[in-house]
């Protein structure tokens, strides 16, 4: 299996074909093909490390969609002084879909290939039989109410 490490906004991320990352916000719209120009190593069957970077070596992928990060709250408080300050930041991030990874100055496809149709697991022939009996004794059985005891008796003043 091909993998790549490429760097995107000033951090390296392994990917792979078919890989959903989240990178710093980059140009472009949901839908189009984006080029990471940044390999810093090839790896699989014959491995190859770059100097800084992999000649020839580029890797696609798809923007799907763009994000922003939880917010962070930035509060500063000069204490005996009445100084606060309240400020709130939210980071801006894409999603990615890694489409190919390329070798020898191939350019990237314009359009992203389709994606595979996933078809959901027949279920085993135990498991299927074995289901209608669990739901045909799945009823509880009705709780006895407790025993009730005697009020006691109020009485009016003191006791002797």
């Amino acid at each position: 299996m091909m993998f790549a490490v490429i760097r995107a906004g000033g951090k390296q991320y392994r990917v792979a074909a078919e890989d959903v990352i989240r990178i710093d916000r980059v140009t472009g719209e949901p839908g189009q093909i984006v080029e990471f120009g940044e390999v810093l190593l090839l790896g699989g069957d014959a491995p190859q490390i770059g100097t800084p970077m992999v000649a020839g070596a580029t890797v696609a992928g798809e923007v799907l969609q763009h994000t922003r990060g939880d917010k962070v709250i930035a509060f500063k408080k000069r204490r005996r002084k009445n100084s606060r300050r309240k400020r709130g930041y939210r980071h801006e991030f894409s999603v990615i879909r890694i489409t190919e990874i390329l070798t020898n100055g191939a350019k990237p496809s314009k359009e992203p290939p389709p994606r595979p149709q996933r078809e959901a697991k027949p279920k085993p022939e135990a498991e299927a039989e074995a289901e209608p009996k669990a739901t045909a004794k799945a009823k509880p059985k009705a709780k006895k109410p407790a025993a009730k005891k005697p009020a006691k008796a109020a009485t009016k003043g003191k006791k002797k």
